[in-house]
């Protein structure tokens, strides 16, 4: 049996309420045009774009728009606001709180998480120490992503995952960029960790390697996301090394992380599964094939390590199950 699976039919946390949030670290003067996009816009923003010296831009799922200066999207650039870099620097002092200091551990990364899990990348000068990149400064560009958590989108291939008794199958989750795949991940670590009535299957401890955030959205320890109330986080952390932590300190019984493909990855997911844990994680790809073209890659698919492999692309929407196939003979389990 196919499942008509996409993310348009979940049930998610007020788009609206999202995109005001984020305007709250935003520099008033833009603040005001941002806020007078009609609704049908403002539900589909997903990044806010500000540029020194261009345009004003924000982004939807149907590509990227400026805007106006009486609050409307537009294709050309003619007519619109020009960030400064006044709206630069004041809208880092909101996002930073007015001290850098205090989140120069996360810009060493590129990216700061606020309020509500959105999550702010920043460009500029590098600056450099003995110890690497220490910061950046001189901001130049921000992209403000807004955080829209989609529940209930593994609803419907949930049962392929879970493994009696009580367990999951090891399961890698594969699609091309911005298809949904870290979305999918992150609803299937809620409900494997709150448990599924319908299945009998009870909650089960879940270790999740946050390294970009991504993940539970973590702002000041707590994360914004739902992710289960059996759900422990590593945030900001390598995935090889974040997977060993939890081993040694969180006895999970599922480890799930995003995007693995570092040779350092593969080995720590190796001994999690020595460990008797369970893994769950996502990484780039068109398909069986292309992951297998990966070098990195293919020693663990080839060695059979994930019992499931989920292939999303956005054929039908985001989020779309292209096929879900047993990781031992690559065929489909949803026929």
């Amino acid at each position: 049996m196919r499942v008509n699976n996409n993310f348009s039919k979940s049930v998610q946390f007020d788009k609206t309420n999202a995109y005001n949030e984020v305007l709250d670290y935003i520099d008033p003067e833009l603040t005001n045009v941002l806020s007078k996009l009609p609704r049908n816009i403002i539900e589909k923003v997903e990044e806010i774009r500000l540029r020194n010296g261009k345009p004003l831009m924000i982004s939807l799922g149907s590509g990227d728009y400026f805007v106006s200066k009486n609050g409307t999207s537009v294709l050309e650039p003619t007519n619109c606001i020009h960030v400064t870099n006044k709206h630069v620097l004041k809208t880092f002092q909101l996002i930073s709180n007015y001290s850098i200091y205090s989140i120069e551990e996360e810009l060493k990364y590129g990216f700061v998480t606020v309020r509500g899990g959105h999550r702010v990348g920043v460009t500029g000068k590098a600056v450099y120490g003995t110890k690497g990149l220490e910061t950046i400064r001189d901001i130049s560009s921000l992209n403000i992503r807004i955080a829209k958590q989609m529940i209930g989108v593994s609803n419907n291939i949930i049962r392929f995952i879970i493994k009696k008794p009580n367990t999951v199958y090891n399961t890698l989750l594969v699609s091309p960029p911005q298809c949904g795949k870290t979305t999918l991940l992150r609803d299937i670590i809620r409900n494997i960790s709150n448990g599924i009535d319908a299945y009998n299957f009870h909650g089960i401890k879940v270790g999740v390697v946050d390294e970009r955030s991504e993940i539970g959205g973590t702002y000041n320890g707590c994360p914004q996301n739902d992710v289960g109330v059996r759900t422990d986080i590593i945030d900001s952390c390598h995935k090889h090394e974040g997977i060993m932590l939890l081993l040694r300190s969180m006895s999970p019984n599922v480890i799930a992380t995003d995007e693995i493909g570092d040779e350092r990855d593969i080995k720590a997911i190796h001994e999690a599964i020595k460990a008797g844990v369970r893994i769950i994680s996502t990484v780039h790809g068109d398909g069986v094939e292309d992951i297998l073209n990966k070098p990195k890659l293919r020693d663990i698919i080839t060695e059979k390590v994930f019992e499931r492999i989920i292939l999303i692309d956005n054929t039908h929407g985001v989020g779309t199950i292209k096929d879900i196939v047993d990781g031992v003979n690559f065929k489909s389990v949803m026929s």
